[in-house]
């Protein structure tokens, strides 16, 4: 199972709450990764766009898709692991596409679900190229307006009956002094 799965999962079985107000207002955008897209379709034989979008429009109440996009998308410029070597003028250069596509979204929010794409878009080309954006992570952006609330005393009891249940299967022998009681 893919995070983006994972936290499709979770917001469907209502496991995680969101509120949609942290976002509201900003116009966001989507980044297709090279990684989770045409690599993880040619080397596992799936891509991940739907699920990043569905996700997107889940947190976002306003996103635009870049152009070209999903396939067809342009690379940050830092695939391949280039963000971490020496060749920052090259990385720059190869990313001023995707720096122009970006600003011709609008948008003030990127949501960049590979590392070297985030940090690419966040640390290069916002600078380099002016950009007045905020980028995320999906599960960052998700993070961000993520509801806690506070559990239950059913739910705590259940949680405490999971927990012994576990210890006991792994033969984890908990002292007094171990046993974890949660705050008053």
């Amino acid at each position: 199972m893919n995070i983006f799965e994972l936290m499709m999962e979770y917001i469907k079985e209502g496991r995680v709450k969101i509120d949609r107000e942290k976002f509201a207002g900003k116009l966001a955008t989507v980044h297709d990764p090279c990684n989770y897209g045409r690599k993880s379709e040619k080397a596992f034989g799936k891509a991940y766009y739907d699920e990043i979008r569905w996700i997107t429009d889940q947190i976002c109440d306003s996103w635009v898709d870049t152009y070209p996009t999903r396939e067809n998308n342009f690379c940050c410029g830092a695939g391949g692991g280039a963000w971490a070597m020496p060749y920052t003028n090259e990385r720059l250069y190869y990313g001023r596409k995707k720096a122009q596509q970006i600003e011709e979204t609008g948008a003030e929010l990127v949501i960049a679900p590979c590392h070297n794409c985030r940090d690419q878009i966040m640390k290069g080309l916002t600078k380099e190229f002016d950009l007045e954006i905020e980028t995320f992570y999906l599960w960052e952006l998700l993070s961000e307006a993520i509801i806690i609330e506070p559990w239950s005393e059913d739910e705590v009891e259940k949680a405490h009956a999971e927990s012994a249940e576990q210890w006991e299967r792994l033969g984890v022998e908990l002292e007094d002094e171990d046993e974890w009681t949660p705050p008053e």
